[in-house]
């Protein structure tokens, strides 16, 4: 066998991938046929089959047979390498945001220290003792320390993200609060984002006379022998019953086309429909071609099973949909968002969970590579709206870091939780509208404190400065509007979460 270490392959050099391994570099196969699982990549739930001929991309894992690749591409030049130069320019490109604070108090506090010299001299020039001047000068300068300002802004912030975190959501640092303000579209990755990106039997459907009980348990038998996440998701609906599966006779797996082997006695072929009938001479019953058809249009995959000579029904597998994401969508509009779908799924699949979750079909991007993810983000963006994006794959950091307000899955790949601003830790979408809403109240927060401290000092100012303010009493009423900043910030403590509560 070519076993060649990563760091020293080079173009044209040709190498083995074991199932179960990652595909090196970039390459085109030149013996063996696979699944391989490229959903880093591509955002599909299911593997690609590859053959001889076909490209495959480095980082992706051998989910079936022992593959020969020859390497097209190395190093920077792969695709994995290109992803992580288009999260650097994202990223690099986004503005930086100053905290309202600074800006507030780079003019507000020397603004005060020539107001305080002011008093002083007015108060000098109209003949006024020199102790009466420096007592309102001093009741200027300490009516108007900027502790409340300063304390407007972080103490909102550790009170909101604290919370955040208790809720399971991290939010990076205050740019994000001023984002989520102006957000008015969010973009969701499709699977492991609405879906849980887990196959699982949808439905069985049997030619006449059959029974689904024992289709199932036929069919979950054979497909034991195989890595491949269709057949972990018909074996394990098999064994929901709790029942034992037969050991198989005979396994093969048909490039790509399907699985046969002997069970029970019975020399059974699972696989795609058009490899029955041509390799096997098999004719599909109507109802099952009826059933098989409504499948596809819905966005599944009708598995085709037949035994001893004949089709004896389907098994439709589908990437289902999370429980909780059609009311995250609800809530998304609740909070003024447009919900947009975007996904390196097929149309139909795409259509079919938007369907499900509340999303228009108008409003669905789907077979989309991940440069045209970032490019869909930008295009949102160069017509003017501000756009949130949730991801949880490598595919999705890209884009996650060009949007104007990233949120990552907790569940998801380390990538995308480097590229957000927010991270969802529970993986749940209604975390996401309980981000946006704790974000949009931590700004509220923040800039209510910036308004009461600000408007505070405005309105005792001329009080100090005509005398009217005692030291001593200014002092306790610049302490009194500290207090009120800290107990205004802590109000945030008792902000609640929709997913939790509806959980609960």
């Amino acid at each position: 066998e070519i076993r060649i270490p990563t760091e020293q392959l080079v173009v044209g050099d040709i190498f083995v991938v074991r199932p179960g391994e990652k595909i090196a570099t970039d390459g085109i196969v030149t013996d063996g046929a696979s699944a391989v699982d490229a959903s880093m990549l591509t955002g599909e739930s299911v593997p690609v089959e590859v053959r001889p001929g076909d490209a495959v991309v480095g980082a992706t894992v051998n989910a079936g047979g022992r593959l020969l690749v020859r390497a097209t591409r190395i190093g920077a030049d792969t695709q994995l390498a290109q992803m992580a130069r288009l999260v650097e320019d994202a990223q690099n490109g986004k503005a930086q945001v100053q905290r309202l604070a600074d800006r507030i108090s780079g003019i507000f506090v020397p603004v005060v220290i020539v107001l305080s010299l002011m008093t002083l001299g007015a108060w000098l020039l109209t003949g006024h003792s020199m102790v009466a001047a420096f007592t309102a000068a001093v009741a200027v300068l300490i009516i108007a320390c900027p502790c409340a300002l300063g304390l407007a802004t972080p103490t909102a912030l550790m009170v909101g993200t604290g919370r955040g975190a208790q809720l399971g959501i991290l939010i990076k640092g205050p740019q994000v609060l001023e984002s989520t303000r102006q957000v008015d579209t969010i973009v969701l990755d499709k699977t492991g984002t609405v879906t849980t990106g887990r196959m699982s039997v949808d439905s069985t459907v049997t030619a006449d006379g059959e029974n689904i009980d024992e289709l199932l348990f036929v069919a979950g038998a054979l497909e034991d022998g195989s890595e491949h996440p269709i057949a972990r998701a018909i074996t394990l609906a098999a064994r929901a019953d709790g029942r034992s599966l037969p050991r198989i006779e005979g396994f093969s797996n048909h490039d790509g086309r399907g699985v046969s082997g002997v069970v029970d006695g019975r020399a059974v072929a699972i696989g795609r429909r058009t490899w029955l009938e041509q390799d096997w001479s098999l004719v599909a019953p109507e109802n099952l071609e009826v059933a098989a058809h409504a499948a596809e249009a819905d966005g599944k995959s009708p598995v085709w099973v037949a035994w001893d000579g004949s089709i004896r029904g389907i098994v439709v597998v589908s990437d289902t949909v999370k429980d909780t994401s059609k009311e995250a969508i609800t809530a998304f509009r609740t909070l003024g968002l447009r919900p947009i779908l975007l996904t390196g799924d097929n149309v139909r699949a795409a259509v079919a969970v938007a369907k499900q979750v509340g999303i228009e079909a108008a409003d669905v991007i789907a077979e989309v590579l991940p440069a045209d993810k970032v490019n869909a983000v930008k295009d949102l963006q160069s017509r003017g709206y501000t756009v949130a994006m949730v991801g949880d794959g490598v595919n999705d950091a890209a884009a996650l870091a060009q949007a104007d307000l990233g949120l990552a899955m907790g569940t998801g790949s380390d990538v995308a939780i480097e590229a957000s601003d927010l991270t969802l830790v529970r993986g749940d979408l209604r975390s996401a509208a309980d981000a946006i809403r704790l974000s949009r109240s931590t700004l509220k927060t923040i800039k209510g404190n910036l308004f009461w401290a600000f408007a505070y000092n405005v309105a005792a100012l001329p009080l100090a400065a005509l005398g009217l303010l005692n030291p001593l009493i200014a002092g306790a009423a610049m302490a009194f509007s500290s207090i009120f900043v800290v107990t205004n910030s802590l109000r945030l403590r008792r902000f609640t979460s929709h997913a939790t509560n509806s959980d609960h």
